[in-house]
Order: C-alpha cells, then structure tokens, then sequence
C-alpha cells in the first residue's frame, strides 16, 4: 500500500485555475505603458507563476526604483481590472470533493501576493475547501519554501513528506523538496509538459498528472 498523504497543498497559478489570460493581458499592458522591449510570446507565459519583480528584471532588464514602478503598475492593472479573467481547470472541483469527503486537510501555497490569491480564491469558491490560503508578501521575500512551510504549519502537520504539494512548475518542485514535503506535478500548467519547458524528471517527484483527478489515485488501495 502506498503512502497516504496527511495533507494536500496546491499552487494557485496552472494548478488550480487557468490565470494566463489576465496576467498576459496585464503584462503587455504594463511594457507597452512604459515602452519596455517585448518579450516573446514564450517568455511573456514565464511571467506566471514566479514573483513578479523577477520577471520584469529577467526579461525586460528593469531594475531599482523603475522595477518598483513598473511591478506597481503592473499590480494596479492586474487586481483592478484582470484578477478575475481565470478560469478553473476542468476536474479541480472534482478533485477536491474527493479530498473533502475523505477529511483529508487542503492548503493553499501560491506565488500571488496574499490579497490578491484571497480575493481570487474567495470569488471562485476555493475557500468552501480550505480556510489556509498562504501567499507571497508584499516584498517578494518570501520563497516558496517559506510559503509551503506557513501553509503546512497551519494545519499542524508534524511530517512534512505526508504533505503533498501539488504544482506546475519547477517553483513549486524545489520549494516543496527544501520544505521537506512531497511533490506530484501536473502537466496542463506552466511550467512542466506542453505549455512550459521545464521537465519534470530534473526535480524530485511521487507523482505526475495530466489531470487533477489522477491525483485520487495516491489515495486509493493497491
């Protein structure tokens, strides 16, 4: 019988809801505002996911004070406008139902500041499954290991590696490893499979999923 997981973190951005319409839309607002060079249509996708402040630095070249100018923008674009232009992944729902009636505790561990994941998650009904939703300060000093350590933390789990984070990309890989937690990666994100190209196998894993529901399966008996 293989390990039954204690607890199930999810990232927010390709794990849990489709958000590349509004970031997309508020990136190319954000460089064209400040006439910063476009990245490509690859590069401008690498922009989920990650804080923010290192995308413009990596692939726009804004440091200092304009940095903060230029995430600022961005961040008054993006809550005020397309926070809300998400969409869940087909089967999410599904997955956590099943997790719920199995009394199995659900944490959230996102990139996204903190009022911005609340207010995302509270308007797709996230919080009808967990009340444990960790996000990013406003700094971006937080890693993810950080985050994944507050989140788990408040559900008062003592093992880490019974907690399963589940997540998209390469982020959510190394902060579930130096947290200490397992990880099981999705393909129909950002980060890992068609969309991104990160692979998985370069980062430790139990499990990997072309759809949420196959995440079930780490609970069913072999």
């Amino acid at each position: 019988m293989s390990i039954k997981y204690e607890a199930v973190l999810f990232d927010v951005d390709g794990t849990l809801l489709d958000t590349s319409e509004g970031i997309v839309k508020s990136v190319r607002e954000t460089i064209e505002h400040f006439d910063l060079p476009m990245p490509s249509d690859e590069d401008i996708l690498r922009f989920i996911g990650p804080p923010i402040e290192w995308s413009f630095e990596g692939k726009c070249g804004v440091t200092g004070d304009k940095l903060r100018e230029v995430t600022d923008h961005f961040r008054d674009i993006y809550s005020n406008r397309n926070l809300l232009l998400a969409r869940p992944y087909d089967g999410i729902y599904e997955l956590l139902d099943f997790l719920k009636t199995r009394n199995i505790p659900i944490g959230i561990a996102t990139y996204k500041k903190q009022d911005y994941a609340e207010k995302l998650l509270y308007a797709m009904h996230f919080n009808d499954y967990t009340e444990h939703i960790f996000g990013s300060d406003y700094e971006g000093k937080l890693l993810k290991s950080d985050i994944i350590n507050l989140c788990i933390d408040s559900l008062g789990v003592k093992d880490h590696f019974k907690v399963l984070m589940v997540g998209d990309s390469k982020h959510d890989a190394k902060g579930a490893e130096a947290a200490g937690a397992s990880f099981a990666g999705v393909s129909f994100g950002f980060g890992f499979g068609k969309f991104g190209g990160e692979d998985i196998n370069d980062y430790k894993y139990v499990f990997y999923a072309d759809h949420p529901m196959e995440i079930a399966s780490l609970w069913e008996e072999k």
